[in-house]
Protein backbone atom coordinates (compact mmCIF):
# COMPACT_ATOMS: atom_id res chain seq x y z
CA UNK A 1 0.00 0.00 0.00
CA UNK A 2 3.10 2.33 0.57
CA UNK A 3 4.62 1.76 -2.44
CA UNK A 4 1.47 2.66 -4.61
CA UNK A 5 0.90 5.91 -2.32
CA UNK A 6 4.67 6.89 -3.38
CA UNK A 7 3.95 6.08 -6.93
CA UNK A 8 0.61 7.94 -7.14
CA UNK A 9 2.71 10.74 -5.41
CA UNK A 10 5.64 10.99 -7.78
CA UNK A 11 3.25 10.59 -10.34
CA UNK A 12 0.95 13.45 -9.85
CA UNK A 13 3.91 15.54 -8.81
CA UNK A 14 5.53 14.95 -12.36
CA UNK A 15 2.13 15.67 -14.40
CA UNK A 16 1.74 18.85 -11.85
CA UNK A 17 5.93 19.88 -12.84
CA UNK A 18 4.70 19.65 -16.39
CA UNK A 19 1.69 21.80 -15.96
CA UNK A 20 3.73 24.11 -14.23
CA UNK A 21 6.08 24.48 -17.44
CA UNK A 22 3.33 24.95 -19.28
CA UNK A 23 1.89 27.44 -16.96
CA UNK A 24 5.12 29.30 -16.40
CA UNK A 25 6.13 29.44 -20.77
CA UNK A 26 2.32 31.39 -20.91
CA UNK A 27 3.75 33.56 -18.34
CA UNK A 28 7.14 34.27 -18.92
CA UNK A 29 5.95 35.24 -22.83
CA UNK A 30 3.52 37.72 -20.92
CA UNK A 31 6.45 39.08 -18.68
CA UNK A 32 8.16 39.34 -22.22
CA UNK A 33 5.33 40.92 -24.22
CA UNK A 34 3.10 42.63 -22.14
CA UNK A 35 4.86 45.98 -21.39
CA UNK A 36 6.36 45.85 -24.86
CA UNK A 37 2.65 45.66 -26.22
CA UNK A 38 1.37 48.00 -23.66
CA UNK A 39 4.31 50.54 -24.94
CA UNK A 40 3.12 50.25 -28.44
CA UNK A 41 -0.79 50.72 -27.95
CA UNK A 42 -1.16 52.91 -24.83
CA UNK A 43 -2.57 56.16 -24.79
CA UNK A 44 -0.21 57.62 -22.30
CA UNK A 45 3.37 55.97 -21.34
CA UNK A 46 3.12 55.42 -17.66
CA UNK A 47 0.25 53.37 -18.67
CA UNK A 48 2.27 50.84 -20.57
CA UNK A 49 2.50 48.20 -17.74
CA UNK A 50 -0.86 48.40 -17.04
CA UNK A 51 -1.87 45.14 -19.06
CA UNK A 52 0.76 43.45 -16.68
CA UNK A 53 -1.33 44.75 -13.87
CA UNK A 54 -4.39 43.69 -15.11
CA UNK A 55 -3.21 40.15 -15.65
CA UNK A 56 -2.24 40.33 -11.92
CA UNK A 57 -5.61 41.86 -11.18
CA UNK A 58 -7.58 39.12 -12.73
CA UNK A 59 -5.11 36.86 -10.75
CA UNK A 60 -6.24 38.55 -7.62
CA UNK A 61 -9.94 38.46 -8.25
CA UNK A 62 -9.97 35.53 -9.32
CA UNK A 63 -7.40 33.12 -6.40
CA UNK A 64 -9.84 32.93 -3.95
CA UNK A 65 -13.03 31.75 -5.81
CA UNK A 66 -10.54 29.21 -7.56
CA UNK A 67 -9.49 27.78 -4.09
CA UNK A 68 -13.12 27.65 -3.35
CA UNK A 69 -14.31 26.01 -6.28
CA UNK A 70 -11.61 23.34 -6.02
CA UNK A 71 -13.00 22.42 -2.83
CA UNK A 72 -15.87 21.43 -4.31
CA UNK A 73 -15.36 20.02 -7.33
CA UNK A 74 -11.92 18.81 -6.58
CA UNK A 75 -8.10 19.85 -7.57
CA UNK A 76 -8.58 17.83 -11.05
CA UNK A 77 -11.78 19.79 -12.40
CA UNK A 78 -11.18 22.63 -10.91
CA UNK A 79 -7.69 23.09 -12.61
CA UNK A 80 -9.25 21.97 -15.98
CA UNK A 81 -11.51 24.78 -15.59
CA UNK A 82 -8.73 26.99 -15.72
CA UNK A 83 -7.04 26.22 -18.52
CA UNK A 84 -10.23 27.63 -20.00
CA UNK A 85 -9.78 31.11 -18.66
CA UNK A 86 -6.11 30.52 -20.46
CA UNK A 87 -7.97 30.34 -24.29
CA UNK A 88 -10.15 32.96 -23.73
CA UNK A 89 -7.76 35.51 -22.25
CA UNK A 90 -5.34 34.93 -25.05
CA UNK A 91 -8.11 35.18 -27.67
CA UNK A 92 -8.91 38.04 -26.62
CA UNK A 93 -5.29 39.35 -26.59
CA UNK A 94 -4.53 38.61 -30.30
CA UNK A 95 -7.92 40.43 -30.92
CA UNK A 96 -6.97 43.50 -29.43
CA UNK A 97 -3.55 43.50 -31.44
CA UNK A 98 -5.79 43.19 -34.23
CA UNK A 99 -7.81 45.58 -33.72
CA UNK A 100 -5.12 47.74 -32.14
CA UNK A 101 -7.08 48.60 -28.95
CA UNK A 102 -5.19 49.12 -25.76
CA UNK A 103 -8.28 48.31 -23.31
CA UNK A 104 -9.72 45.64 -25.34
CA UNK A 105 -5.53 44.34 -24.11
CA UNK A 106 -6.19 45.09 -21.10
CA UNK A 107 -9.68 43.19 -20.66
CA UNK A 108 -7.97 40.22 -22.34
CA UNK A 109 -4.65 40.31 -19.72
CA UNK A 110 -7.33 40.15 -17.10
CA UNK A 111 -9.41 36.80 -18.19
CA UNK A 112 -5.57 35.32 -18.71
CA UNK A 113 -4.98 36.54 -14.93
CA UNK A 114 -7.65 33.80 -13.82
CA UNK A 115 -5.97 30.94 -15.47
CA UNK A 116 -2.98 32.42 -13.37
CA UNK A 117 -5.07 32.23 -10.18
CA UNK A 118 -6.11 28.68 -10.81
CA UNK A 119 -2.14 27.62 -11.87
CA UNK A 120 -0.57 29.14 -8.64
CA UNK A 121 -2.48 26.08 -6.44
CA UNK A 122 -0.44 23.50 -8.75
CA UNK A 123 2.43 23.75 -5.51
CA UNK A 124 -0.35 23.18 -3.51
CA UNK A 125 -2.11 20.13 -5.04
CA UNK A 126 1.66 18.58 -4.99
CA UNK A 127 1.57 19.48 -0.89
CA UNK A 128 -2.23 17.96 -0.44
CA UNK A 129 -0.76 15.11 -1.62
CA UNK A 130 2.65 14.30 0.03
CA UNK A 131 3.55 13.10 3.60
CA UNK A 132 4.91 16.29 5.92
CA UNK A 133 8.68 14.59 5.33
CA UNK A 134 8.02 14.44 1.55
CA UNK A 135 6.20 18.13 1.02
CA UNK A 136 8.86 21.26 0.59
CA UNK A 137 10.39 18.86 -1.59
CA UNK A 138 6.95 18.07 -3.62
CA UNK A 139 6.29 21.42 -3.58
CA UNK A 140 9.88 22.50 -4.95
CA UNK A 141 9.60 19.93 -7.40
CA UNK A 142 6.41 21.22 -8.69
CA UNK A 143 7.97 24.44 -9.02
CA UNK A 144 10.82 23.35 -10.72
CA UNK A 145 8.41 22.60 -13.77
CA UNK A 146 8.92 26.56 -14.17
CA UNK A 147 11.95 26.49 -15.59
CA UNK A 148 11.17 25.34 -18.91
CA UNK A 149 8.73 27.44 -19.09
CA UNK A 150 11.88 30.36 -18.84
CA UNK A 151 13.43 28.65 -21.78
CA UNK A 152 10.69 28.25 -23.79
CA UNK A 153 8.17 31.37 -23.34
CA UNK A 154 10.74 34.21 -24.11
CA UNK A 155 12.09 31.70 -27.01
CA UNK A 156 8.38 31.18 -28.08
CA UNK A 157 8.03 35.36 -27.60
CA UNK A 158 11.15 35.86 -29.90
CA UNK A 159 10.48 33.88 -32.92
CA UNK A 160 6.70 34.44 -33.00
CA UNK A 161 6.94 38.46 -31.75
CA UNK A 162 6.97 39.81 -35.49
CA UNK A 163 5.63 36.42 -37.34
CA UNK A 164 1.92 37.96 -38.17
CA UNK A 165 0.78 41.59 -38.51
CA UNK A 166 0.01 43.40 -36.55
CA UNK A 167 3.31 42.94 -34.24
CA UNK A 168 2.60 40.72 -31.14
CA UNK A 169 -0.71 38.86 -32.34
CA UNK A 170 1.25 35.62 -33.22
CA UNK A 171 2.94 35.16 -30.00
CA UNK A 172 -0.83 35.78 -27.98
CA UNK A 173 -2.16 33.07 -30.15
CA UNK A 174 0.82 30.97 -29.53
CA UNK A 175 -0.93 30.48 -25.61
CA UNK A 176 -3.38 29.16 -26.48
CA UNK A 177 -1.90 26.01 -27.51
CA UNK A 178 -0.04 25.46 -24.16
CA UNK A 179 -3.16 26.04 -22.54
CA UNK A 180 -4.72 23.27 -24.38
CA UNK A 181 -1.64 20.69 -23.36
CA UNK A 182 -2.50 21.54 -19.99
CA UNK A 183 -5.65 20.76 -20.18
CA UNK A 184 -4.81 17.26 -21.65
CA UNK A 185 -2.13 16.30 -18.74
CA UNK A 186 -4.84 17.46 -15.86
CA UNK A 187 -6.88 14.34 -17.41
CA UNK A 188 -4.70 12.07 -15.99
CA UNK A 189 -3.81 13.84 -12.39
CA UNK A 190 -5.48 11.52 -10.06
CA UNK A 191 -6.21 13.37 -7.20
CA UNK A 192 -9.32 12.11 -5.30
CA UNK A 193 -12.12 14.30 -5.18
CA UNK A 194 -13.45 15.92 -1.77
CA UNK A 195 -15.43 13.76 -0.14
CA UNK A 196 -19.15 15.49 1.27
CA UNK A 197 -17.74 16.01 5.06
CA UNK A 198 -14.62 17.55 3.70
CA UNK A 199 -16.49 20.11 2.03
CA UNK A 200 -18.99 20.87 3.89
CA UNK A 201 -16.52 21.34 7.24
CA UNK A 202 -15.62 24.96 7.73
CA UNK A 203 -12.76 24.00 10.02
CA UNK A 204 -11.54 27.77 12.37
CA UNK A 205 -12.67 31.07 11.16
CA UNK A 206 -9.82 33.24 8.63
CA UNK A 207 -9.26 35.23 11.08
CA UNK A 208 -7.92 32.93 13.96
CA UNK A 209 -5.95 30.88 11.31
CA UNK A 210 -4.45 34.48 10.09
CA UNK A 211 -3.43 35.51 13.90
CA UNK A 212 -0.77 32.97 13.87
CA UNK A 213 2.53 34.41 13.60
CA UNK A 214 3.72 31.45 11.83
CA UNK A 215 0.74 32.58 9.33
CA UNK A 216 1.59 36.19 9.39
CA UNK A 217 5.37 35.41 8.49
CA UNK A 218 4.41 33.11 6.01
CA UNK A 219 2.19 35.47 3.85
CA UNK A 220 4.35 38.53 4.47
CA UNK A 221 7.48 36.80 3.09
CA UNK A 222 5.36 35.49 -0.16
CA UNK A 223 3.49 38.45 -0.87
CA UNK A 224 6.71 41.07 -0.39
CA UNK A 225 8.69 38.84 -1.98
CA UNK A 226 6.63 38.03 -5.17
CA UNK A 227 5.86 42.03 -5.08
CA UNK A 228 9.31 43.32 -5.00
CA UNK A 229 10.07 40.33 -7.64
CA UNK A 230 7.27 41.75 -9.80
CA UNK A 231 8.34 44.88 -9.28
CA UNK A 232 11.64 44.60 -10.91
CA UNK A 233 11.19 42.41 -13.51
CA UNK A 234 7.94 44.05 -15.07
CA UNK A 235 10.09 47.52 -15.44
CA UNK A 236 13.36 45.51 -17.00
CA UNK A 237 12.19 45.31 -20.32
CA UNK A 238 11.07 49.20 -20.21
CA UNK A 239 14.38 50.31 -18.77
CA UNK A 240 16.24 48.14 -21.02
CA UNK A 241 14.80 49.74 -24.27
CA UNK A 242 15.28 53.05 -22.67
CA UNK A 243 19.29 51.98 -21.77
CA UNK A 244 19.28 51.25 -26.19
CA UNK A 245 18.90 47.67 -25.42
CA UNK A 246 17.70 45.36 -28.34
CA UNK A 247 14.84 43.41 -27.64
CA UNK A 248 16.91 39.88 -27.89
CA UNK A 249 18.85 41.01 -24.97
CA UNK A 250 15.53 41.99 -22.88
CA UNK A 251 14.46 38.45 -23.91
CA UNK A 252 17.39 36.96 -22.92
CA UNK A 253 17.53 38.50 -19.42
CA UNK A 254 13.88 37.88 -18.32
CA UNK A 255 14.75 34.19 -20.00
CA UNK A 256 17.50 33.61 -17.30
CA UNK A 257 15.33 35.08 -14.81
CA UNK A 258 12.81 32.69 -15.12
CA UNK A 259 15.44 29.93 -15.32
CA UNK A 260 17.16 31.64 -11.71
CA UNK A 261 13.75 31.46 -10.01
CA UNK A 262 12.70 27.95 -10.50
CA UNK A 263 16.04 26.16 -11.36
CA UNK A 264 17.36 26.13 -7.49
CA UNK A 265 13.91 24.19 -6.82
CA UNK A 266 15.34 20.71 -7.49
CA UNK A 267 17.40 21.74 -4.39
CA UNK A 268 15.31 24.25 -2.29
CA UNK A 269 13.33 21.43 -0.44
CA UNK A 270 16.03 19.75 0.71
CA UNK A 271 17.58 22.92 1.61
CA UNK A 272 14.86 22.92 3.70
CA UNK A 273 14.88 19.82 5.20
CA UNK A 274 18.54 20.22 6.17
CA UNK A 275 18.77 23.65 7.08
CA UNK A 276 15.05 24.61 8.03
CA UNK A 277 13.07 26.95 6.63
CA UNK A 278 13.51 30.56 8.17
CA UNK A 279 17.31 30.04 7.27
CA UNK A 280 16.70 29.50 3.75
CA UNK A 281 14.39 32.60 3.20
CA UNK A 282 16.85 34.60 5.22
CA UNK A 283 19.25 33.58 2.61
CA UNK A 284 16.28 34.80 -0.24
CA UNK A 285 16.22 38.06 1.24
CA UNK A 286 19.84 38.68 1.28
CA UNK A 287 19.95 37.33 -2.42
CA UNK A 288 17.07 40.28 -2.73
CA UNK A 289 19.57 43.08 -1.73
CA UNK A 290 21.97 41.94 -3.63
CA UNK A 291 19.96 41.85 -7.06
CA UNK A 292 19.62 45.51 -5.84
CA UNK A 293 23.19 46.37 -5.25
CA UNK A 294 24.12 44.75 -9.02
CA UNK A 295 21.25 46.82 -10.31
CA UNK A 296 22.65 49.91 -8.96
CA UNK A 297 25.85 49.28 -9.97
CA UNK A 298 25.31 50.08 -13.71
CA UNK A 299 23.05 49.99 -16.80
CA UNK A 300 25.04 47.46 -19.33
CA UNK A 301 23.06 44.10 -20.39
CA UNK A 302 25.17 42.15 -17.62
CA UNK A 303 24.00 44.65 -14.69
CA UNK A 304 20.42 43.58 -15.55
CA UNK A 305 21.15 40.25 -15.85
CA UNK A 306 23.06 39.58 -12.61
CA UNK A 307 20.55 41.35 -11.35
CA UNK A 308 17.23 39.37 -12.40
CA UNK A 309 19.30 36.32 -11.69
CA UNK A 310 19.68 37.15 -7.97
CA UNK A 311 16.56 38.18 -7.76
CA UNK A 312 14.98 34.86 -9.41
CA UNK A 313 16.83 33.02 -6.72
CA UNK A 314 15.98 35.08 -3.46
CA UNK A 315 12.23 34.60 -5.07
CA UNK A 316 12.75 31.08 -4.99
CA UNK A 317 13.94 30.98 -1.57
CA UNK A 318 11.17 32.95 -0.05
CA UNK A 319 8.13 31.58 -2.23
CA UNK A 320 9.22 27.50 -1.64
CA UNK A 321 9.58 28.74 2.11
CA UNK A 322 6.78 30.61 2.98
CA UNK A 323 4.61 27.98 0.77
CA UNK A 324 6.07 25.31 3.23
CA UNK A 325 5.80 27.40 6.34
CA UNK A 326 2.06 27.96 5.21
CA UNK A 327 1.09 24.15 5.22
CA UNK A 328 1.94 23.81 8.84
CA UNK A 329 -0.70 26.60 9.70
CA UNK A 330 -4.17 25.10 8.63
CA UNK A 331 -6.33 22.22 9.09
CA UNK A 332 -7.49 19.73 5.79
CA UNK A 333 -10.90 21.69 6.30
CA UNK A 334 -9.52 25.22 6.20
CA UNK A 335 -6.84 24.76 3.48
CA UNK A 336 -9.15 26.28 1.00
CA UNK A 337 -9.45 29.81 2.89
CA UNK A 338 -6.29 29.72 4.15
CA UNK A 339 -4.34 29.02 0.99
CA UNK A 340 -6.81 31.30 -1.12
CA UNK A 341 -6.16 33.99 1.69
CA UNK A 342 -2.36 33.91 1.00
CA UNK A 343 -2.35 33.45 -2.62
CA UNK A 344 -4.67 37.07 -3.17
CA UNK A 345 -2.57 38.87 -0.88
CA UNK A 346 0.14 37.80 -3.08
CA UNK A 347 -1.88 39.02 -6.07
CA UNK A 348 -3.03 41.95 -4.23
CA UNK A 349 0.86 42.81 -3.82
CA UNK A 350 1.60 42.24 -7.15
CA UNK A 351 -1.23 44.63 -8.65
CA UNK A 352 -0.12 47.67 -6.27
CA UNK A 353 3.95 46.42 -7.91
CA UNK A 354 3.37 46.04 -11.64
CA UNK A 355 1.20 49.40 -11.52
CA UNK A 356 3.61 51.15 -9.69
CA UNK A 357 6.48 50.22 -11.39
CA UNK A 358 5.84 50.83 -15.09
CA UNK A 359 4.80 54.57 -13.34
CA UNK A 360 8.21 54.46 -11.63
CA UNK A 361 10.15 52.92 -14.16
CA UNK A 362 8.70 55.58 -17.22
CA UNK A 363 8.68 58.70 -14.55
CA UNK A 364 11.76 58.29 -12.26
CA UNK A 365 14.06 55.80 -13.87
CA UNK A 366 15.62 52.58 -12.82
CA UNK A 367 17.20 53.64 -10.05
CA UNK A 368 14.52 54.83 -8.23
CA UNK A 369 12.57 51.49 -8.97
CA UNK A 370 15.56 49.44 -7.21
CA UNK A 371 15.96 51.82 -4.18
CA UNK A 372 11.81 52.16 -3.53
CA UNK A 373 12.28 47.89 -3.36
CA UNK A 374 14.63 48.37 -0.33
CA UNK A 375 12.58 49.31 2.47
CA UNK A 376 10.23 45.84 1.73
CA UNK A 377 13.26 43.46 1.54
CA UNK A 378 14.42 44.86 5.09
CA UNK A 379 10.82 44.62 6.30
CA UNK A 380 11.01 40.89 5.07
CA UNK A 381 14.85 40.21 6.62
CA UNK A 382 13.58 41.44 9.88
CA UNK A 383 9.96 39.25 10.20
CA UNK A 384 11.95 36.44 9.55
CA UNK A 385 14.41 37.50 12.20
CA UNK A 386 11.77 38.27 14.92
CA UNK A 387 9.97 34.71 14.00
CA UNK A 388 13.94 32.69 14.06
CA UNK A 389 14.15 34.54 17.82
CA UNK A 390 10.88 33.86 18.85
CA UNK A 391 11.12 30.13 17.72
CA UNK A 392 14.38 29.78 19.68
CA UNK A 393 13.09 31.36 23.04
CA UNK A 394 9.67 29.10 22.62
CA UNK A 395 12.34 25.95 22.19
CA UNK A 396 14.70 27.29 25.42
CA UNK A 397 11.27 27.25 27.08
CA UNK A 398 10.11 23.83 26.32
Amino acid sequence: MDTVYKDSTKRNVALLAACQALLFTNNSTLIAINGLAGLALAPYIGLATLPVTFWVLGGAIGTMPASLHMKRVGRQRGLTTGTLWGIVGALICASAIWAQSFWLLCFGTLVFGVYNAYGQYYRFAAADVASGDFKPVAISLVLAGGLVGGILGPTSSRWTIGLLSPKFMAAYLVLIGFAVITMLLLRLIRIPTPSAAEQSAAGRPLREIAAQPKFIVAVLAGAIGYGVMNFLMTSTPIAMQACGHPFGDAAFVISSHVVAMFAPSFFTGRLIRRFGVVPVMLTGAALNLACIGAALAGLAVANFWWSMVLLGVGWNFLYIGGTTLLTDTYRPEERAKAQGANDQTIFIMMVISSFTSGMTVTSAGWERVNLMALPLIALVAAALIWFALRQRTGSAAA
